[in-house]
This record gives C-alpha cells, structure tokens and sequence, in this order.
C-alpha cells in the first residue's frame, strides 16, 4: 500500500477501539499522517482478509497436526503460503475426502504398485501387477490393478501444488471463456443473444460481461467454458511427472493426462470462475459505490416551499405540499391526462395550491407520465416564480411501502408516501435517500448477482462517508439519517429524538450528554458531525470538534475578540499563525481544517443547484430521431459507458467509446452522475426500446 509502519498501526489501533472511518479521517490526521477514507478502508479490508487468511492456516495446521502427518518441510511451506489458495493447495492431500476411486484403489492394496509405477522402472508392467491380483480384495486381473494404480497417481497429481499452481497460472495467463446458447432455450434467450457464441479471453473480460454471462447461465439460458489449451497443460505435468520411455512411464503420461481431464481441470476451472467472479463483482461494486456517492451527494434546492407530483395516466397524479422542513402539509389527486376539462381543472388547481402553500419549487417524478405532467406544468401560468424539476424516482415506490414510510406516515397510503418522496429528494437528495436500500435507488448494473456481503459493506461505507462529509443538524435530523452519523446506531438515533421530542431543541452540543448511553466515546465520535443552528456557542455549528473549541477561543483571546467575531471573519482569521497552535494533539493538518472551517462555518460540500429543461418536443420514444441534439442528464454509469436521461421513460445508452475522442479507460473519468450534458441521437431500436448516444457531437 506504499504506507509508512507507523501509519498502519495506529489506523489498526484506531479501528480496534471502534473509530469510525470518516471520524479517523477527519479528525485524527496527526495519528495517520492524513490518510483519507480510501486508504483507511483498504487498511481495514486488507487486515480482515489476512486476518481470515491467519485463521484458515491455524485450522489447517491443527488437522494436520491430529493426523499426525506434520513434517518440519510442510510446516515450512503452510507458514510462507501468502494466499488462500496456496494454503488450500498445501492442505488438499490431508483435507477429509468421501470415496474417491483413489480412496478404493487403495483400500484394495495397490497403493505399493503406484509407487512401483512411479518409479518408471524398465521392465514388464504385467508382471508388477500379477502380484497385486486378489479376489478376495476385487482385483481380478492386471489391467484391474494397473487402472487402480493409474487412478491413484492421478489423485497425487491432482493434489500436488505445484501442479494446481502451474495450472491455475495457465488459466490466469491464456484460459478463453467461450459462452454457448442452449439450443432448446435459443428463442427465450433473446436478451442474452449477444453472447450467443462469445469468445474471449477470459481474465480480460469486462466485469460487465462476465456478469451477464453468468447470469445467462444461471438462467439456464447459457452454456459457459472457461479453459486453456488442454494439450499446452498436459504437456506442462509430463514434463514434471514421466522421466523415461518405459513402459511404467506410459502409464504414469496415462494417469496425467485422466488426472488433468478428470480433476485438475474441472477444480482449477471452478477456482478460476470464482476469481474471474470476484473480480467482476469489485468492478461492479466499484461502479455502484460512487454512482451512490454522486447521487447522495447531489445538489440539494434547500429550504423551500414544494410542490411534488407523482404522476399517472388513468390513475390522475398524486399532488403533495411540503413546507421547508419537508413536513406534509396537503395532499390531493388531479386528472390532467383523461382529456381537456381535466387538463384546465388540473392547471387551476396547480396555480391555486401553488398560491395557497407559497409553493417555490415544483418536483416532477421521472416515471409513467413523467413528461407529460412537466408540459402541464410549463404550460401553467403562476403567479409567482416556480422553478419546475423532473426528479428521479427509482426506489420511491420501495420507501412508500417500507417500515419507515409507515412510522413516518401511519394514516396515509403508499400513494402519498410516495409523493412526499420525491418533494423531500428535491429538497434533500441525502436526507431522504438514506431511508431506501441503496440497492433500489437504480444506479448500478447486476446489483443481485455481486457478493451481497461485499456490496452491503461498500454501500453502507459510502452512505456513512456522504452522510458525515456533509454533517447532520441535530434538531431537524430523522432516524435513518442520524444513524449513519459516526459513532451512533439506529437504536442510538431513537434515543437522540427522544430526547429532542421530550426536552426541545438542543441547544448545545454538550446536551447529547445528558442522553442515556450517549456516552464519552461516543459524544467523541459523532460531535464534530452534529450540527445545532443558533446554538450557544456558535462552533456548534461547525465541523470544529469540541475537543478543539479551546483552540480557537486561544485564537479568539489573542486577538482581542470573542468566538463569534472571528468566525466568518477573513481579515482576523488571516492573521492566524497556526504553528503557534501546535501541540502534541493538534497538528498542522487539523489546525489548517479549523482554519478553513472558520471561513466558511458549516459549509455543504455540496454544488449549488442547477436547473435542466429538456427538449419540450421529446416526450416518447417515438419522437426520438437519429441525428437529433438533444440535451440530457447523466442517469447511470457503468462499466461499458453511461446513460443518459433526454426527457423519455427510455434513457439513452452513450458507450464508453462515444463518450469523447480518444480512449477512455473509466466513464467516471468523463461523466458524474447527474451531470447536464448534451448528446447526439446514433440510433433508435424501437423493437428492444434502446436509444445509441454520443457525446462526441
């Protein structure tokens, strides 16, 4: 990891009495020589695997111990092993086996004719094996004992490490996955017709295919084959296993080459799936974790007043209004789309609520009948300036029939929930996206065919991450968000508004204190990510820790001001020196952040808001023509390019290699989720309802 020792052990030990990621990060840069959250995590995954890796070769040595099969040479070899599979390898010959035509080759005493075979002496074969014939053991003839010897030098093979190791290399290095249609299945398969008859080589497939290949054969639709040249590796295990042309030596390249077909080859392929798997499941879940961050770290329209809208066809659209703290004030239904007197009913309604509720902000769910509410809702004439959004609404429909939904509206249906939804995402993407499973917001590719395991963790780091980046403001702050504050658990959260429902506002950070189980470590934790406006001291309002509050009372003191008047104040603030501050605790790293937070107390990392009107022609599919420029919002990225919203149910896909002029390695390099970007229409496929974009326009 190109780190310093030191740097190591004190995030290990930061991380062993609990320390949050974003808290080290953040708060103890002196201790980890300013590691971020990037290298914090790969410090921690990395002592999880070694830490699983140590446990595994502790287990293998205790079994080989029972068996009393240790030797000073294996010993040797299980300590240096650096990987699982090097460990696995070294264990497979002592590891529990059922019956195997080995294990019954040997229970009829042909084990000493293997070895006899082994050996490669010049002389008559059948004459060894007479020796070994025994009715009463089942051998009846020679060719029975020498099949049986040939079966148990196979299993040696098979078991030898450094034949896996040479094999598993092959594979690594030229193995083709080669993906077949079963023929039965050709005309249900039509999704998975590009792979049809694929072939490529296999550690150099994308992780986006070999999820999708995976997935057709789990779907029983596809055939997969991941192998090397057969020949090419059979070859490899002669050179090691036949040392003469003796008629014992043909025997033992007999024994390989079963050896190899039979068990090293469906083994290592199995290996080599799993690993071609996990390494596409990283990507996959690399991909998904920062299309999360961008979305929850969207820009926020603030405290306004909303109008949402979640529309329908023969339903109507459910109309909701919020104030500025996202409470439910109203909630109605209107019929726009059934025919014209509902369309003039509906825009009188609009312009009254928007009167009504001195609504500033008008959100528009991006689903069935998306478009064609926005054309309703331009086409309204208000009497005040409102700014109209179309707003994402994957997982919307997921939150409204959730526990969450329930607690948060107990006498309202789904409909409703939903509707709320989608206002509060346009005036806090963070706040209200929290509460959905980061595997329904729809911003990843094969989400349920990754390690679920994996996926979690990387989507709960990057919640935890986004959520403490931006910080929480105590008195406003709902369960789902609190919970991912660091240091705190949901159960915690609870606690906290209990408190603020029993005892009002908090006034003060030191007032967590006072609730039951908030203790010390905790408070230390999650302190500098609270946030309480108007609060007594106004560092309460900052990412300053209290921990450091003395700090800058000392700037304060020796400048003849108080807290509140340096805060904000570039002129004082720049007569700072701060390496009159340094103290064992407080280094330059966390003296310059005080310093940048008090320029700009409690500031959103986020970006200002800005609109996007799409094309008022486009409502359809249909009116989407190739040659067209059209003006769009970045929607998903993956692996294999990008796709983009124009203002249609379809979003249009701009392939890694339209994306600009050049190579491009990752579309993260070139777009961000929610980006405003311009695109020209390639093609239209109204048939499998795909649109081809490019950037390069």
């Amino acid at each position: 990891m190109q780190l310093s020792l030191w740097q190591v052990e004190n995030t290990l030990q930061l991380l062993g009495e609990e320390a949050s990621i974003p808290f080290i990060a953040r708060y103890r840069k002196e201790r980890t020589g300013s590691l971020d959250e990037v290298q914090i995590t790969a410090i921690r995954d990395e002592n999880e695997r070694l830490t699983a890796l140590e446990k595994r070769r502790a287990a293998i040595i205790e079994s080989i111990v029972e068996q009393e099969k240790m030797t000073p040479e294996l010993q040797q070899k299980i300590d240096a092993a650096q990987t699982l599979s090097e460990l696995e390898d070294l264990y497979l010959p002592y590891r529990p086996k059922r019956r195997t035509k080995a294990t019954v080759a040997k229970e009829k005493g042909l084990e000493p004719l293997a070895k006899m075979l082994m050996a490669q002496h010049h002389g008559s074969v059948e004459s060894m094996a007479q020796r070994f014939i025994s009715k009463e053991k089942g051998v009846n003839n020679a060719k029975e004992a020498l099949d049986g010897a040939c079966d148990i030098i196979a299993e040696w093979v098979s078991e030898d490490a450094f034949v896996r190791n040479r094999v598993r290399n092959l594979f690594r290095r030229s193995a083709s996955l080669r993906s077949t249609v079963i023929k039965d299945k050709k005309e249900d398969a039509q999704k998975y017709a590009d792979w049809f008859d694929w072939n490529e080589m296999a550690m150099k497939a994308p992780s986006h295919r070999v999820l999708a290949i995976f997935r057709g054969e789990n779907e029983g639709f596809l055939r997969l084959k991941i192998e090397p040249n057969a020949d090419e590796a059979i070859a490899g295990i002669k050179r090691s296993y036949v040392k003469n042309d003796s008629e014992a030596a043909a025997y033992v390249s007999s024994a390989v080459e079963d050896s190899y077909k039979r068990l090293v080859q469906p083994s290592v392929e199995n290996e080599i799936r799993a690993e071609i798997k996990e390494i596409a499941d990283k990507k996959a879940i690399q991909v998904f974790g920062e299309n999360l961050r961008q979305l929850l770290l969207a820009a926020p329209v603030g405290e306004k007043n909303v109008l949402a809208i979640d529309p329908g066809f023969r339903t109507g659209c459910k109309l909701v209004c919020l104030n500025r703290q996202g409470d439910l004030l109203h909630n109605e239904n209107i019929y726009p789309h059934l025919n014209e007197d509902g369309r003039k009913l509906a825009m009188h309604k609009l312009c009254s609520l928007v009167n009504m509720f001195h609504i500033e902000a008008i959100a528009i769910g991006n689903g069935t009948a998306g478009r064609e509410t926005e054309s309703l809702v331009r086409h309204t004439k208000f009497d005040r300036d409102v700014i109209a959004v179309m707003v994402n609404e994957s997982g919307a429909s997921i939150y409204s029939a959730s526990e969450v939904a329930r607690r948060e509206f107990p006498n309202y249906d789904v409909t409703v929930r939903g509707a709320v939804s989608i206002g509060r995402r346009l005036q806090d993407p963070l706040s209200e996206l929290v509460k959905i499973d980061p595997k329904s917001i729809g911003v990843g590719q094969y989400q349920h065919d990754v390690d679920q395991k994996a996926l979690k963790q990387r989507l709960d780091d990057t919640v935890e991450s986004c959520v403490n980046s931006v910080g929480v403001h105590l008195n406003t702050a709902g369960r789902e968000l609190l919970s991912y504050i660091s240091g705190m658990s949901a159960a915690l959260a609870e606690k906290v508004i209990a408190y603020r429902e029993a005892n009002g506002a908090f006034k003060s950070r030191k007032d967590l204190l006072k609730i039951p189980r908030f203790g010390a470590k905790t408070f230390e934790q999650a302190a500098g990510f609270l946030r309480i406006r108007d609060a007594e001291n106004p560092l309460d309002n900052s990412s300053v820790h209290p921990e450091s509050y003395h700090i800058v009372e000392k700037m304060a003191k020796d400048l003849n001001v108080d807290t509140k008047t340096l805060i904000s104040n570039k002129e004082l603030i720049a007569k700072i020196d701060v390496k009159r501050y340094i103290t064992a605790e407080a280094g330059e790293p966390t003296l310059n952040d005080i310093i940048a937070e008090l320029k700009r107390p409690g500031r959103d990392p986020r970006e200002d808001f800005t609109m996007l009107e799409f094309d008022d022609t486009i409502r359809t599919i249909a009116d989407v023509k190739p040659g067209m420029t059209l003006p769009g919002i970045v929607s998903n990225i993956t692996a294999f390019g990008a796709f983009v919203d124009i203002g249609v149910k379809t979003s249009g896909l701009v392939h890694i290699s339209q994306l600009r002029e050049g190579f491009v390695k990752d579309p993260a390099e070139v777009v961000s989720l929610n980006q405003k970007v311009t695109v020209k229409v390639l093609d239209v496929d109204m048939e499998r309802d795909r649109i081809s974009l490019t950037m390069r326009v």
